[in-house]
């Protein structure tokens, strides 16, 4: 059996930025954890040379990006090979570039090749960069290209994982290779996290036929059963035997914007060994190097308060020293340190907090300081809007509370963070969130989770015991009833417990054993059941 995992954006270190947040880090630890569980899986996505933006900000909140051009000898090993690909009346040629992870092979499909025309060859410039036309021809390399490569370098494809609508031309091209309807319905995975129809690329039918030509089979209009565009993922879930989404509350969501189709909750995990700080790592391997390779040991360690308490004093002064380095202020290694990170996304409302600015001064003044991090899509007027929100909010209280913001987040940047905070903070707009996988890696360094109701948090929260949670998993917005929630938790609940050791020692041992049920390891026990039961008759 080899399962063939396709996903637009994979994230598998800092200077390979071939991705843009979660649902691409999410790819690299689906890929690197399989290889740690044994599975015989391959991947495919796309090198994009320029990668996703660098984020420059100003003084007054305003970003910028510049694109950086990937040199793929850096990181990739050529594999010699190359496909050739109809397409706009000519060839499309691409090189084949490999990543390897123990015994799992990720290929990257490269459009800068000598016989390419320009056009042809920026195909590959920049992830989720250009309009309609480079989108949808992007996804055809990916999907069509994708399957064409896995062949030509000698693999067998037995079973197909779609991570989101973006791959599913794939499946189109497993009919043309030899599959049946019938194989492909049994051997397919089509994976969803987008909550909202917005985030599920569309593109129009004439656009769709002039590029797949009589790839694309009679009835997909009526297999999509998406009006007068192509939605990808609906022609994707159209075509795949079994759909999943990436939380319990997600597949609920999923179900509602796919009628008529069961979605089966496999709720994301984060590889343990990329997402845990050096020193836990040093902590866990005394009591056990078989954390490693198996995280359940976690649940068993017994961590003593001065273990505990160097293990996060350790991390917390890495990322007060990195604050220094980046911005020039020293954060005070007393006050509670309150991490937001991810997507510069409207619906996450990086901005909350400072709705009310008056009750925040009087709740945290000399006892908090906030760090923020994140990237807005060059193109999210929206996105960039909260960022500038936030540093007019920190001009305001930066006497009492200071607020840092960290330009260009990357993983790097992700795993200083949620080791190195107190908290972790998270306040999309329910039930927007389809994971929140920022969580489970600051839960994994003893950092608890104070968050809303969404994504993977109402699996997991046990309020007071191992973080907090924000209402009572209210869905309609009301950015009034949150701001106040939040401050209330802050209040009442968050810095008592600070201010009383043994309390927030207890809670910190909550949040690490909490989060062994959200690692990587745990996610393919649940994928492997689909890809045990892909029929290679």
């Amino acid at each position: 059996m080899v399962v063939a995992y396709l996903s637009a954006e994979v994230g598998f270190e800092s200077e390979l930025h071939t991705y843009s947040g979660g649902l691409g880090v999410l790819a690299g630890d689906h890929i690197k954890s399989a290889a740690d569980a044994g599975i015989n899986l391959v991947g495919c996505t796309l090198l994009y040379r320029n990668g996703y933006a660098r984020q420059h900000v100003d003084s007054e909140g305003v970003q910028t990006e510049t694109f950086d051009e990937i040199n793929p000898n850096d990181f990739l090993r050529d594999t010699g090979k190359e496909i050739q690909l109809p397409l706009d009346g000519t060839i499309l040629h691409s090189k084949i570039w490999e990543y390897r992870i123990k015994d799992i092979s990720t290929y990257f499909l490269d459009t800068r090749h000598a016989s390419n025309s320009a056009e042809h060859s920026s195909l590959g410039d920049r992830l989720y960069g250009g309009d309609d036309s480079t989108r949808i021809r992007q996804e055809y390399l990916l999907g069509v290209g994708g399957v064409r490569a896995l062949f030509a370098l000698g693999y067998d494809i037995t079973g197909l994982h779609l991570n989101e609508g973006h791959c599913t031309f794939a499946a189109l091209e497993m009919l043309r290779q030899g599959w049946s309807r019938e194989e492909l319905s049994r051997r397919t995975l089509f994976t969803t996290h987008t909550p909202v129809p917005a985030g599920h690329d569309r593109f129009r039918w004439e656009d769709v036929e002039h590029v797949l030509g009589d790839l694309l089979p009679p009835d997909a209009r009526e297999i999509a059963n998406s009006g007068e565009s192509c939605s990808m993922s609906h022609l994707g879930i159209g075509l795949c035997g079994k759909v999943n989404a990436v939380s319990g509350l997600n597949s609920k969501v999923a179900e509602g914007m796919f009628p008529r189709t069961k979605i089966h909750p496999i709720t994301n995990g984060v590889h343990h060994i990329t997402w845990t700080n050096d020193n836990f790592k040093s902590m866990f391997d005394e009591k056990s190097p078989k954390w490693r390779m198996e995280p359940s040991y976690i649940e068993s360690m017994v961590f003593s308060d001065n273990e505990l308490t160097n293990a996060k004093e350790k991390a917390r002064e890495d990322l007060r020293n990195h604050v220094q380095e980046e911005t020039g202020v020293i954060l005070d290694s007393d006050k509670l340190t309150i991490g937001f990170a991810r997507r510069f996304a409207t619906y996450k409302r990086a901005n909350l907090i400072f709705k009310d600015l008056e009750r925040l001064r009087k709740i945290g003044g000399n006892k908090i300081q906030f760090v923020f991090s994140g990237k807005a899509h060059p193109k999210d007027i929206g996105g960039k809007m909260l960022i500038k929100s936030i540093y007019e909010g920190a001009k305001q209280i930066q006497d009492e509370i200071p607020v840092i913001f960290l330009e260009n987040y990357s993983m790097n940047t992700g795993l200083l963070m949620t080791a190195g905070s107190d908290i972790w903070l998270n306040n999309p707009i329910r039930p927007m969130e389809a994971s929140g996988t920022s969580g489970m890696k600051a839960a994994l360094n003893g950092s608890p989770n104070c968050s809303i109701l969404d994504g993977w948090w109402p699996e997991a929260c046990i309020h007071g015991k191992n973080g907090w949670a924000i209402g009572d998993g209210e869905d309609e917005r009301d950015d009034e009833r949150d701001v106040q929630n939040i401050l209330d938790v802050l209040e009442n609940d968050i810095l008592p417990a600070w201010e009383n050791k043994q309390q927030w020692l207890e809670i910190m041992r909550q949040s690490i054993i909490t989060s062994v049920g959200f690692t990587g390891a745990r996610m393919m026990d649940d994928y492997k059941r689909f890809y045990d039961a892909f029929d290679t008759s």
